[in-house]
């Protein structure tokens, strides 16, 4: 889940620590335009504090005066919906005369936070099924193709990473890549046989494997929730990766480097056992052109590009512009 969504279950958990009532409300349903996605969370406290969100802000500020006046929900989860009416929308601020429809939840012992966040820390992919007449919540193990469910009687939400990222390379840019695709819902593996790149690396929550690339890509048994990113600038490591990532069903490979290595890397991978359709996934040089030149920047190009392509949006070629020269010299 992303860092958003699980930072409300921690608050959540250490607001009840703390003795306080506190509310989960969970978007199961949408109509129309809405400014969040399904299973998108909030918190909200006895007293008003509230992590989180489901909506702009004013369908937040009018649970915040529920809660604080005890007539939002009281011993069992409950469901409401904004926005049905003209009216609503235009009050609550939802676009388009979008619709919410939410799940209430009062949280107690019952409720299992705290084991719930205990999975989640551990990268596990978690299914939560919530019974809406006792309000006991039950855990179990979940696969990528599960997916958020209510009729009505039981709510079952997905909780923990359900994206993988394998970045080979332990440098600089890959530990801004690493911990941005953290915050983006991905279980972060990094690959990197040379010691000396894996032994400083500090960021935590990252799977780190000194295996050889292409072994590593094997063990994983990448699927359609997987992308792979080269980043050593070092062929005999990235291409060892991507000859084994590009059979697989990866939804995105990549490789750093510039057009002319790229094409060079191309002309390498069509020597080994891959088909042209194959080597044509290979999206080198990686990430969408913004004019990128720091390593944050090159990140956000690379995840930005991996967005688009995750969402089944379009990735527009953008035209860098021309330098211009002045007396014999390029200026930037």
């Amino acid at each position: 889940m992303d860092s958003v969504d699980l930072q409300v279950l921690k608050s959540a958990c250490d607001w009840m620590k703390a003795g306080h009532r506190v509310v989960l409300v969970t978007v199961v349903k949408t109509w129309g335009s809405a400014p969040r996605p399904i299973g998108a969370l909030t918190a909200i406290r006895d007293d008003g504090m509230l992590e989180g969100s489901v909506s702009g802000g004013c369908i937040e500020d009018d649970m915040i005066l529920k809660v604080r006046n005890k007539d939002l929900v009281q011993d069992k989860p409950v469901t409401t919906q904004y926005g049905v009416s003209a009216e609503e929308a235009s009050r609550f601020g939802l676009p388009c005369g979008g619709t919410l429809e939410l799940v209430l939840e009062p949280l107690k012992a019952e409720s299992g936070l705290d084991k719930l966040l205990a999975h989640v820390e551990r990268h596990e992919l978690v299914k939560r099924t919530l019974d809406m007449e006792t309000g006991l919540a039950t855990l179990a193990p979940a696969v990528n193709s599960d997916q958020l469910t209510f009729d009505g009687k039981n709510f079952v939400t997905i909780h923990g990473p359900r994206w993988r990222l394998l970045i080979v390379g332990a440098g600089q840019l890959s530990k801004y890549l690493a911990q941005m695709g953290q915050a983006l819902d991905y279980n972060v593996i990094v690959c990197d046989p040379r010691e000396e790149y894996t032994e400083g690396w500090d960021v935590p929550g990252v799977d780190i494997r000194r295996g050889m690339p292409d072994d590593v890509v094997m063990e994983l048994n990448l699927d359609g929730h997987s992308a792979v990113v080269t980043l050593t600038h070092d062929p005999k490591l990235d291409d060892m990766a991507l000859l084994e990532a590009l059979k697989s069903p990866a939804f995105y490979v990549g490789a750093i480097g510039s057009k002319k290595n790229n094409d060079s890397r191309r002309e390498r991978l069509a020597g080994f056992d891959l088909s042209a359709s194959e080597i044509a996934k290979l999206r080198g040089p990686v990430g969408l052109k913004i004019g990128s030149k720091t390593p944050p920047e090159i990140a956000i190009a690379i995840l930005a590009e991996m967005t688009a392509v995750k969402n089944g949006a379009r990735v527009v070629e953008t035209v860098e512009m021309p330098k211009a020269t002045v007396a014999g010299c390029v200026v930037t």
